[in-house]
């Protein structure tokens, strides 16, 4: 009877560590997810006009044109 209890308390004793371990991982996470939900927002209320890239202009300069 005494190695039932001793094996109860083991046995509950390991159930709530494995809870705890569990718990804080989820917990350990929560910050990323708050830091990506805030990168989403604010991604989505951004203004996009024009979903094509802008063209620069890689022509050189015209002679002359730097006063020589």
């Amino acid at each position: 009877m005494d190695a039932q209890i001793v094996l109860g308390i083991l046995a509950t004793a390991g159930a709530v560590s494995i809870f705890m371990f569990a718990l804080k991982g989820l917990l350990d996470q929560v910050p990323d997810v708050i830091r990506s939900w805030r990168r989403i927002v604010v991604e989505a209320r951004r203004p996009h006009s024009d979903p094509r890239p802008e063209q620069e202009d890689h022509r050189p300069p015209a002679a002359g044109v730097d006063g020589r």
